[in-house]
């Protein structure tokens, strides 16, 4: 435990391992920020941020706003008085009114091994790119996008079949504990901050729904690892019989054919033909139904042998 006023400033679920922690160290936790309340679900219901929940369950103040850099915001965060501000995938750029406050820094817990994969989907981008390590770093904010003097990093290798979701949870407890050791060593003072080179960097900028969108002219294993990386959304998607067809889970096979044509669809088994080698389908939905194993989903929608599959449109 530092003793240090402390404003954590988080907002979804990767978030709530790093702020649970704090709360089991006996934290002197001031205040949460997270972002607003939003519609979600079909029946668009307002709900509030995973983050929000866990501070509240815990009694600690919460404070939603719409723009953090609005002065009365910042005002409101002065008065609080915080020793540092521990920031874990927010939402929104702190600006240097907000980041000059705390005398110990904003401390960023950051999911990739900066200065790699800057932006709002490093998880994601890491496994489409079919990197075979990543990691979380702890790094002292500044007015850039993620290129603040960084403190600790811990890294991870990453399976070649790991998807985004088991990714998430994994980093999420590594980025919990990887804080916990830089609040620690930051009191001790037995941390000297580094400079990232901004020459090695790459940006992971947040997803849309037309990166879901499969094309069969390329190698399998670049279909796999965006499959891997999509799986929770928007999902990687092709078409089938005119219906939009999501797939969530492959592996990759020696097949070939021309690109997107259905090799193999029975006894449990669908294999597509990719430029390079070719993929079995495990996991699929299509529009509008449920998502299925491979085996379920060929006893309820049949496919022959030479089905061609088309270019996906998101919006499943």
């Amino acid at each position: 435990m530092t003793g240090w006023r402390i404003i954590f400033m988080g907002t979804p679920d990767f978030a709530c391992p790093t702020l649970q922690n704090l709360l089991e160290r006996g934290e002197n936790l001031v205040a949460v920020v997270t972002q607003p309340d939003r519609p979600k679900g079909r029946g668009q219901k307002m709900m509030p941020p995973p983050v929000k929940e866990l501070a509240e369950k815990n009694g600690i103040p919460v404070y939603q706003p719409l723009k953090v850099r609005d002065p009365g915001f910042v005002d409101i965060i002065r008065e609080l008085k915080p020793d540092v501000i521990v920031v874990v995938a927010f939402g929104q750029i702190l600006p240097k009114a907000l980041l000059e406050i705390p005398p110990h820094g904003c401390i960023n817990v950051h999911a990739s091994l900066l200065p790699r994969y800057r932006g709002a989907a490093p998880l994601n981008w890491c496994i489409i790119n079919g990197e075979p390590e990543t990691g979380v770093t702890t790094m002292l904010m500044d007015v850039g996008l993620d290129t603040g003097d960084m403190l600790l990093i811990q890294k991870t290798a990453l399976d070649e079949n790991e998807d985004i979701q088991s990714l998430h949870d994994r980093m999420s407890i590594m980025g919990a504990d990887l804080l916990a050791e830089t609040l620690d060593r930051l009191l001790a003072d037995d941390i000297v901050p580094q400079a990232q080179d901004h020459s090695a960097s790459c940006y992971a900028p947040m997803l849309k729904k037309d990166d879901g969108i499969i094309n069969w002219h390329t190698d399998a294993r670049t279909i796999h690892n965006q499959v891997r990386g999509l799986a929770v959304w928007p999902g990687a998607c092709t078409v089938v019989d005119g219906q939009v067809l999501k797939i969530f889970r492959t592996s990759i096979g020696n097949g070939s054919g021309a690109p997107g044509t259905v090799l193999q669809a029975s006894k449990g088994c669908l294999e597509v033909a990719c430029h390079v080698g070719s993929l079995f389908l495990h996991e699929l939905q299509l529009a509008g139904k449920k998502r299925l194993d491979c085996a379920s989903f060929l006893a309820g929608c049949p496919v022959s042998v030479g089905t061609l599959l088309g270019t996906g449109q998101p919006g499943v």
